[in-house]
């Protein structure tokens, strides 16, 4: 194959880029929750303006999936479920919420989301699908940092003592969901064929180096400066 061959895709590159479309709009919901609920509990501005620039990030990153989802021969529109995209309030002090989504969501999710985009593009040579894993992987370090920033003024909070307590209850159980879903347990990693990785995708074995590459380099580290054992949660 010439090196400027654009590789036949898969319905296997097609439902991943649709699924990332539609993960992505799901992101920026989130992240537009987070942010109003930042806003209401009076969080630095600087907070506020880089969770809504974010949201607007992930709407980028979507719009680019989708994009990539038609140059591999894509014509279905993306699911977007409604109800998926709301996220109620607990009963709770709003900065309990606010803990939960940032650090599941941000200090958890898209700490990982680092070396796991990292991956995705070092083989990927298509140049839609290659442009798509430059832009996100670029913003993914900030949405990263972002996360850690709010955990970083949560400990300066006059509830920091209670939203510690919150986090080293629930950080098993947020541990075992992103493990569910990136390295299951009892599920083979089968090979992805190199045209499919030319695409942006990867065996699923590589995505459960990226979790213990990102425990290892950031959540054992980074939750010990706050005082928090991850290994005990992991």
């Amino acid at each position: 194959m010439s090196r400027r061959a654009k590789p036949k895709a898969s319905d296997a590159v097609r439902g991943e880029w649709l699924r990332r479309v539609e993960a992505e709009y799901r992101s920026s919901s989130i992240t537009q929750h987070l942010t109003l609920w930042l806003t209401q509990v009076g969080a630095s501005p600087d907070l506020v303006k880089a969770g809504l620039r974010i949201a607007a990030d992930e709407i980028v990153h979507s719009d680019l999936s989708y994009r990539t989802y038609v140059a591999a021969g894509g014509t279905d529109a993306p699911r977007i479920t409604r109800e998926s995209l709301a996220f109620s309030r607990t009963d709770e002090p709003l900065e309990r919420d606010v803990t939960r989504f940032g650090v599941e969501i941000f200090c958890l999710g898209e700490t990982v989301a680092v070396p796991l985009f990292k991956e995705l593009r070092e083989p990927c040579t298509v140049p839609t699908a290659r442009r798509a894993l430059d832009r996100i992987l670029r913003d993914e370090v900030r949405h990263r940092d972002f996360g850690w920033t709010l955990l970083g003024w949560l400990t300066e909070h006059p509830m920091w003592p209670e939203l510690e307590a919150l986090i080293v209850a629930e950080l098993p159980g947020w541990f075992r969901k992103l493990k569910a879903s990136y390295a299951p347990v009892g599920v083979e990693s089968s090979a992805v064929p190199d045209e499919d990785r030319a695409w942006g995708l990867m065996p699923l074995d590589t995505y459960r180096a990226c979790v213990d590459k990102a425990f290892e380099r950031d959540w054992l580290p980074r939750f010990a400066k706050v005082g928090i054992d991850a290994r005990r949660a992991f």
